[in-house]
């Protein structure tokens, strides 16, 4: 089965600014996949140019298997879109809106389009020019999440709801991946990420520097390992592989490389360990590992 989204090389120039470099993306059927990267790292130039709006350079980028530059119109029948920043006509209401937009892609659910109106506590009567950011926002994920569509690309989608509707988001994440439906998530909002998303991508400079499910990227980053013994464990701290050892009462606080722990534990056995916790890094650390000073120029 080919992948939902394939992208290999991609890269595009603004002038003399490189957006994209080379940037590979693939998509499973069926998965949510996080989309990261800070400001500027060309998150939102890759999801322009798989939407059909942009044209790549070099490269390629295939949705279903097809071009999204020559079809994107048929194409963006099987997708729903929602960008960070929603835009809606001032004169219509969030009903009506919500109608045309699903329209677009070949209508939608009935009974689904009302539980998510009631669940994202939205009042479809009201005009779109009074609604506030977040409730713009509801509109678009109402209309996308409603609409029968395979793949949700979803940019930000978050951005200016309270957490109560975080929390609704999220559930219905998981009910589109369960329904079959694939997810491009691209989101600063790293805990989201690893509660949701099958595998991530980051990228750095319009190039991609991981991808992988979480338990394949957990190298990239120290565990944080606690352990209280008998006796003085202290001279784990002379290992290879262990760094920022510190004391926290009878307690011993330090990171460890993937590498290097069964070392570690095969020091520590000897010193009657009555209690050990070893933590693997979070989203967020190897997010900030691959931004670090020294993962930069690693790389340079």
């Amino acid at each position: 089965m080919n992948p939902v989204i394939d992208v290999q090389k991609l890269s595009k120039n603004f002038g003399a600014v490189r957006a994209l470099d080379e940037l590979d993306l693939r998509l499973e059927a069926g998965e949510v996949h996080g989309f990261l990267g800070p400001n500027g790292a060309g998150k939102s130039t890759t999801i322009r140019i798989l939407l059909g709006a942009a044209k790549a350079d070099s490269g390629t980028a295939r949705l279903f298997g097809e071009d999204p530059w020559t079809e994107a119109v048929r194409l963006h029948r099987r997708l729903s879109y929602v960008p960070g920043d929603v835009n809606l006509w001032p004169k219509i209401t969030g009903g009506e809106a919500i109608d045309l937009l699903v329209s677009l892609r070949g209508g939608a659910d009935s009974r689904r389009r009302s539980d998510l109106l009631e669940r994202f506590d939205l009042d479809p009567s009201k005009k779109t020019r009074t609604y506030s950011k977040g409730n713009r926002q509801k509109v678009a994920l109402v209309a996308a999440l409603a609409s029968d569509v395979e793949l949700l690309v979803l940019d930000e989608p978050t951005s200016g709801l309270d957490p109560l509707m975080e929390r609704v988001f999220q559930d219905c994440v998981r009910e589109a991946r369960a329904a079959g439906r694939t997810v491009l998530l691209s989101s600063h909002l790293l805990a989201e990420v690893e509660t949701l998303c099958d595998r991530v991508t980051i990228i750095r400079q319009g190039r991609t520097v991981q991808s992988g499910a979480l338990s394949e990227l957990r190298h990239l980053a120290r565990a944080a390992v606690s352990v209280v013994c008998g006796k003085d464990p202290s001279g784990v701290a002379l290992l290879p592989g262990v760094h920022d050892v510190r004391r926290d009462g009878e307690r011993l606080l330090f990171s460890v490389e993937d590498g290097a722990l069964p070392a570690v534990l095969e020091h520590l056995l000897p010193l009657d360990i009555r209690s050990l916790t070893s933590t693997p890094p979070t989203l967020e650390e190897l997010f900030v590992h691959q931004y670090s000073p020294d993962a930069q120029g690693a790389r340079s």
